[in-house]
């Protein structure tokens, strides 16, 4: 039980460090629009997790999952949903990250777990606690704070943190394998993306295969980049208890902060410090809160 735990932290931190680490892989190929970027992850994610759902032999999964789809028409409405919300996801981090806002994408990533409660709150009725009230005030203040400072409301952060909140309900709706889940979701929008590769190519815009063989590969690895830290995930959050989850989740965001500032060398004001100061304490009273509400019920039991 011990090693188990063990390998499922190893397994859920990777990806953690993984997703943290990917502003340096955009970056690398920062000369290529956001949105044949975009184009090009979707693609190769889904050629890549069809391959691996043949080395897993689990396209029979695929399949129950595909006919379900066409006898449910509401589980199908979900699932394009998920595709349309992770690739507005996908889309807004890889331009904020080539636009020099890293440090806003990291906000976002910090605000998703109150914006996870909050729609919670407001779609499946759940009971709102005093510390997450408080929690939702002391992050409000940070982003009221990260608007005047900026003079435009922090739309890079509230749109990270929305869209995968959305996400990560429209999954909650429809629990599946998360390779069987990702295949399906890149697959609905793959053929909006070569259709866009297409146009590109018939305007000789097109960026991929275009001489650069660096540019090729990197755009081609990005589908496995975003296949690898979702399985890792998938396969490590199944053995850890999901307070632990809660923690972890931290990591990503710290990274991509620490990389903004003293790697890509962004700006970061006293006014940011302080907005991310109010978003750092709603944090550390939201986890605790969990933490406790963990407690109670081991208790309880």
């Amino acid at each position: 039980m011990q090693d188990e735990r063990k390998a499922g932290m190893i397994y859920t931190a990777g990806s953690y460090v993984i997703w943290g680490l990917i502003p340096i892989y955009w970056k690398l190929v920062s000369g290529v629009s956001a949105y044949e970027i975009l184009a090009n992850r979707v693609i190769w994610s889904f050629v890549f997790m069809i391959l691996l759902l043949v080395l897993m032999r689990k396209l029979a999964p695929l399949g129950q999952v595909l006919k379900e789809i066409t006898t449910h028409p509401k589980k199908a409405a979900a699932l394009a949903t998920a595709s349309v919300l992770v690739s507005i996801n996908w889309f807004v981090f890889i331009w904020a990250v080539n636009n020099n806002h890293i440090i806003e994408t990291s906000m976002g990533y910090y605000i998703n777990p109150l914006m996870s409660v909050l729609l919670g709150i407001l779609v499946l009725k759940e009971a709102l606690s005093k510390a997450q009230i408080l929690s939702f005030i002391l992050a409000g203040c940070g982003v009221l704070i990260m608007t005047f400072s900026y003079g435009s409301f922090p739309w890079v952060s509230i749109s990270l943190a929305v869209s995968f909140a959305l996400y990560g309900l429209a999954k909650k709706m429809i629990r599946m394998d998360a390779a069987v889940g990702l295949t399906i979701e890149t697959a609905v929008v793959t053929p909006i993306a070569v259709l866009y590769l297409i146009f590109l190519s018939s305007n000789g815009t097109l960026q991929l295969f275009s001489g650069s063989v660096q540019t090729d590969l990197l755009l081609i690895g990005g589908g496995v980049l975003t296949a690898v830290p979702l399985l890792l995930f998938g396969h490590g959050a199944q053995k850890i208890p999901l307070y632990l989850i809660g923690f972890l989740q931290y990591i990503a965001p710290t990274m991509t902060l620490l990389l903004g500032v003293f790697l890509y060398h962004e700006p970061f004001t006293p006014s940011q410090l302080l907005s991310f100061s109010f978003i750092w304490s709603a944090l550390v009273v939201f986890t605790f809160a969990q933490l406790k509400t963990v407690q109670k019920k081991k208790a309880v039991i």
